[in-house]
């Protein structure tokens, strides 16, 4: 480009120094007469006419503050050890005062906004906490003091709060910059204890994302590897790719300073950059005429290759770096703010209308009402869990028939409970009991019962258990569906979980006293209609005289019985044929009917279970949940709908205002991007 210095040295690497003398005794004019002050050019660099669309974009994109809402935005962050020089590279920058003194002078994260103009006259304004001040150059130290002061209070802390300062003037860079407070160790009096490691968290936030350039000023005479700036900057661009590295006070170590910027020990992937900035009260103009002889004639710094020195190639490495960072991300910032922007207005749209009338409460009621109701049936009556398809908790009749099948083989291994070492033992013992004056060889009808008691008795409390299991299982999903369905309505959703944890309540306690009352049936009398069980008596009473001429005549001591198994017989045979007979015939009688109430058991159960939940999801959930909300006891449900959650109201305006400042800043990006600003037009 015509007029613009190349941006490499002599040597081999494609990189630049940069030498800066600060407000230090050093390099001055020995007289009057031995420099000519030279009127020289502006350092405004020759692509500001190409950044200044897409740098007041990604301004206006920081002013809008889009970096709350996790896109982070192309940055160059100014770091430093306290009193390394900062402040006087960005002066040199920006043609202006900034506060000078001992200690922290930045404590605010300072946002510089370099703006080139036609008009000779400088526009410099100062913007914070939603105000802006105008201000001017013979005021900007004082003022920045100031809203520092208000921002971060009048002790020596610090703040994370911005403070942004536009400077529009003829001749600066186009450029926007960070400069964060000095790295300091110790604290002085008035600072918390823990000040260094605010500073650090500070910086770390800022230079941490990808997207930040940082600009690590260094002073000349430190050894570089020691730095902390150089140490923080290395933790999160290990390969130096997002650095670059500006040197000050050149006057007091510029003997080695080549070798030492030329060895690049710490990887400064941006290379050095080296300047001399003014001192006491030399204008800018003098100030640059003085450098460009510094570097000339010092027997050390002159050796130092010209193209890569001097405040005009420091302003334009920043202004080509920060034009290529904003190419290489702009895309990726537009990508995610048409994300978040939908995924905001999609969470909004999923919020509840907020009502404003009763007839409206009352129709989101319905709504949820019927909601809830279509869920369980689908999952409770009919099977089908599409809501719910990796939630296996929530397959509701396959839950709740393993429950049944588990009820069942309980009560079947309750059958089983005889010792077969004691046969027809117990059957002996009751007939005994309850023999009368009454023809001989009957199996007395209350031994029978008493037999049956004493079974429906130990099974008793499987059922009671299996309804108490089942109505805790039905509450938990019938909760967790109103939960899902009530969960932007507060008040609803309280007289939602009341009458369903009621109702279930309810529905478990009728269920055990129905429970209880067929137990009891069972007790009470033998009865039944099928005909299996006759059968099946028959069946079981064929091997009835074999059996007892074995255990009367031969010798062996166990016996194969049909339906029983093997059992123990020995003691069998001191008792006489007909009371074996009677004790055997009861066995098979009791063994034919128990299978027919373990059954009817079982059936009665499962019937008794899709009633029950039948009657909850189609009727008498909906009449609790209204009689909870216009009830006498915990009424006016429906009105407090109209008062919307805190939690809730502040979601709300939260996602509004995100929507409106990502909509504001898709119009920004959208107009830069329908410039067709290219990757290529910021390089080229």
């Amino acid at each position: 480009m015509g007029g613009q210095r190349t941006l490499t040295d002599s040597g081999s690497r494609s990189s630049s120094s940069f030498i800066l003398q600060d407000d230090q005794e050093g390099f001055s004019p020995t007289s009057s007469n031995a420099l000519v002050l030279v009127q020289n050019a502006p350092i405004v660099s020759s692509y500001n006419e190409r950044i200044r669309p897409i740098l007041d974009a990604i301004d206006k994109l920081r002013s809008l503050m889009v970096m709350e809402e996790g896109i982070q935005l192309p940055t160059i962050v100014v770091v430093g050890d306290q009193s390394s020089g900062k402040s006087s590279v960005l002066e040199s920058l920006a043609g202006i005062s900034l506060p000078r003194g001992r200690g922290i002078c930045t404590r605010v994260p300072l946002v510089m906004r370099l703006q080139h103009h036609s008009d000779p006259e400088p526009e410099l304004s100062l913007e914070y906490n939603g105000r802006v001040e105008h201000t001017d150059e013979d005021n900007i130290s004082e003022d920045i003091v100031n809203a520092t002061n208000l921002i971060a209070g009048d002790s020596k802390g610090i703040s994370d709060t911005p403070l942004t300062l536009l400077v529009k003037k003829n001749g600066v860079p186009d450029l926007t910059m960070v400069d964060l407070p000095g790295i300091t160790r110790v604290p002085v009096r008035g600072q918390p204890l823990n000040i260094a490691d605010q500073i650090k968290d500070m910086i770390m936030k800022y230079i941490k994302p990808d997207e930040s350039i940082i600009l690590n000023v260094l002073a000349a005479s430190t050894d570089f590897s020691t730095c902390e700036s150089i140490s923080m900057s290395r933790s999160v661009d290990k390969t130096g790719e997002r650095t670059l590295a500006v040197v000050t006070k050149v006057d007091m170590a510029p003997e080695g300073l080549l070798e030492k910027v030329t060895a690049d020990d710490v990887h400064i992937g941006l290379g050095y950059v080296c300047v001399r900035n003014r001192i006491r009260d030399e204008t800018y103009e003098e100030a640059r005429t003085i450098e460009d002889r510094l570097f000339e004639t010092d027997p050390f710094l002159s050796k130092i290759d010209k193209s890569v020195v001097g405040i005009q190639v420091l302003a334009d490495k920043l202004v080509q770096i920060q034009a290529a960072s904003i190419a290489r991300n702009l895309p990726d910032i537009v990508k995610k703010i048409n994300d978040k922007l939908n995924s905001y207005l999609s969470e909004l749209n999923k919020m509840p209308k907020k009502l404003s009338s009763v007839a409206e409460a009352m129709t989101a009621v319905m709504q949820i009402i019927g909601t809830s109701k279509e869920s369980l049936k689908k999952i409770l009556v009919r099977g089908e869990f599409d809501e719910f398809p990796d939630d296996k908790h929530m397959h509701c009749k396959a839950r709740l028939v393993e429950m049944l099948n588990k009820c069942s083989d309980q009560l079947h291994e309750c059958n089983v409970s005889d010792p077969k070492s004691n046969f027809l033992l117990e059957e002996i013992a009751i007939l005994e009991e309850a023999k009368g004056i009454n023809l001989p060889n009957f199996v007395p009808r209350n031994a029978f019962l008493i037999v049956l008691q004493g079974k429906v008795k130990g099974i008793s409390s499987i059922p009671i258990g299996f309804v108490e299991q089942v109505w805790s299982y039905i509450e938990d999903v019938v909760l967790s569906v109103l939960r899902r369905n009530t969960e932007n309505y507060y008040h609803v959703q309280l007289s939602a979980r009341r009458a369903g944890h009621n109702l279930i309540e309810k529905m478990k306690e009728r269920s055990i006293n129905w429970m209880t009352e067929i137990v009891e049936m069972e007790k009470l009398t033998d009865y039944t209609c099928n005909p299996e069980y006759l059968s099946e008596w028959h069946r079981l009473m064929t091997e009835q005289e074999t059996f007892i001429q074995k255990v009367l005549r031969d010798a062996e001591i166990n016996i194969n019985v049909k339906g029983i198994g093997m059992v123990e017989v020995g003691g069998l045979r001191k008792y006489t044929h007909v009371l074996l007979s009677q004790a055997f015939d009861l066995k098979m009688r009791m063994t034919a009917y128990w299978n027919i109430v373990l059954r009817r058991l079982i059936d009665i159960m499962g019937l008794h279970l899709q009633l029950s939940v039948s009657n909850l999801v189609n009727k008498d959930l909906e009449m609790e949940i209204m009689n909870e909300l216009l009830g006498p006891n915990h009424g006016g449900g429906i009105e407090r709908m109209l008062e919307e959650p805190p939690s809730m109201a502040v979601k709300r305006q939260k996602l509004i205002k995100s929507i409106k400042k990502l909509k504001e800043s898709k119009e920004v990006v959208c107009k830069i991007m329908d410039d067709r600003f290219t990757y290529a037009d910021y390089l080229v």
